[in-house]
């Protein structure tokens, strides 16, 4: 009986990672996914990813898409035509509410996906006032490294 594993069973099919990776291009968070009955906890998966280098590129680009997916969402929420109350008025508390999912959809994209999503600053100068860099470097710090390394091969020789 040595050779026989210990634990539960792995879920893991070709069947059920391709439904993961759709869900998640579409814009359905992992663990959402994983908290369903017949799924992988969102750790199982995790330790799938780390073995299974195929497996990390399709997840990838499946997050790249749901990334793309939420953006859309957002659109549409903003895109909701408001309630409206008391002849005709708009219900505030309702376009709040929508204010406050589009936000936070936009935070998380920035969180998430920052070269796409996340605020871009540029720092430039001008002709009469460059931008300047400034490199201070320590020679003794140098000098000793260097040192350390010339006795450790002096040592192993």
């Amino acid at each position: 009986m040595a050779g026989k594993k210990i634990g539960r069973p792995t879920k893991y099919t070709e069947e059920l990672v391709a439904e993961i990776c759709e869900r998640v291009a579409n814009g359905t968070p992992l663990r959402e996914i994983c908290r369903e009955e017949d799924k992988p906890s969102w750790t199982t998966f995790y330790d799938w990813l780390r073995r299974d280098e195929t497996l990390s590129a399709r997840f990838a680009q499946a997050r790249e898409l749901g990334t793309d997916a939420i953006a859309e969402d957002a659109l549409a929420i903003l895109d909701q035509e408001p309630e409206r109350v008391d002849g005709g008025k708009m219900d505030s508390a309702f376009v709040q509410w929508q204010k406050n999912r589009v936000e936070l959809r936009l935070k998380l994209l920035a969180k998430w996906n920052p070269r796409k999503y996340g605020d871009k600053t540029f720092v430039a100068g001008d002709k009469e006032n460059p931008v300047q860099t400034e490199t201070t470097v320590n020679v003794l710090d140098i000098a000793l490294t260097n040192l350390e390394r010339k006795l450790q091969v002096q040592n192993e020789e």
